[in-house]
């Protein structure tokens, strides 16, 4: 089938249908979409935003997720991705039903065996700066979210041993990573290689990573955890508007991003002494207070 047009758009995936079913929730008006190679989708909008949400829900490991996202980036031409859903905690102060918002993601198999040991090779991948600083802004007016911005680890592992090989090697090698799960590097990387788009992952935390994953999960924290992350998810597009709309364009200069004695107007920004001609966008909005 041809490209949808979903311009302003947002995709955000999903691993497991507790994380789909969560951000699935916050979706209206809701039309599933079939790309020619199979994948579904479902798109519609986020109430009071702009944003039109395309989700899907991909399945399990880094290798799937990053082949799946290229593909949905190349068909839908988002200009924002997100993963969303569930991790096991790497720090005893990041509790269950907390949000780890990942400032990097880490690809923690990358290395080299050597007879003295296995050298570790870190990969590591930046969040988009502007949904990191929305996500800042959004849970401080969020009662009930407690959110992390740190580090999070990707690995084709799922963490149920504290005491294991694994867990003492992501303590020597990631110390600083607040969560552990097994699709954010993969979606990055695929973001990051198609344009440079702003990408985010978000994990809301459903168990302490050790022998009491089974009990966690029995007791309800994955639906928990997954609503927090798509909760998150949600309050950063609500703060993030989309490029070139129209509520930007009406607000003029941010006071943070003008220094005073700047003016808009006309065909021209008169920028004290120097002047700039060409195109701009926006109402007249007079001269930024001294």
């Amino acid at each position: 089938m041809s490209v949808p047009e979903t311009q302003p758009a947002v995709l955000v995936l999903t691993a497991l249908p507790v994380e789909y079913a969560a951000i699935r929730a916050h979706v209206e008006k809701r039309q599933e979409l079939v790309h020619p190679d199979g994948t579904r989708v479902e798109r519609g909008r986020l109430p009071d935003s702009a944003w039109h949400v395309a989700i899907a829900e991909l399945g399990m490991g880094a290798e799937r997720a990053a082949a799946l996202t290229t593909q949905l980036i190349n068909w839908l031409h988002p200009e924002a991705v997100f993963f969303i859903g569930v991790a096991g905690s790497l720090k005893d102060d990041v509790g269950i039903g907390d949000v780890v918002v990942g400032t990097q993601v880490y690809e923690i198999h990358g290395g080299k065996q050597t007879p003295e040991g296995f050298l570790v090779r870190p990969k590591a991948l930046p969040g988009s700066h502007a949904l990191e600083q929305a996500a800042r802004s959004a849970v401080r007016d969020m009662p009930g979210v407690r959110a992390h911005f740190m580090p999070i680890a990707t690995g084709d592992v799922v963490l149920a041993d504290a005491e294991s090989e694994i867990a003492a090697f992501l303590r020597r090698s990631y110390n600083d990573a607040g969560a552990i799960e097994m699709e954010g590097s993969g979606a990055l990387r695929a973001a990051h290689l198609n344009g440079q788009l702003d990408a985010l992952v978000i994990r809301g935390i459903s168990d302490h990573a050790d022998a009491g994953k089974h009990r966690a999960d029995a007791s309800g924290s994955q639906e928990r955890a997954a609503q927090q992350a798509a909760r998150v998810a949600v309050a950063v597009l609500r703060k993030q508007r989309p490029r070139g709309s129209s509520s930007d364009s009406e607000e003029g200069p941010h006071p943070d991003r003008a220094g005073g004695g700047i003016t808009y107007g006309g065909d021209h920004i008169d920028l004290r002494g120097g002047t700039f001609h060409g195109p701009v966008t926006g109402k007249i909005v007079g001269r930024h207070p001294e």
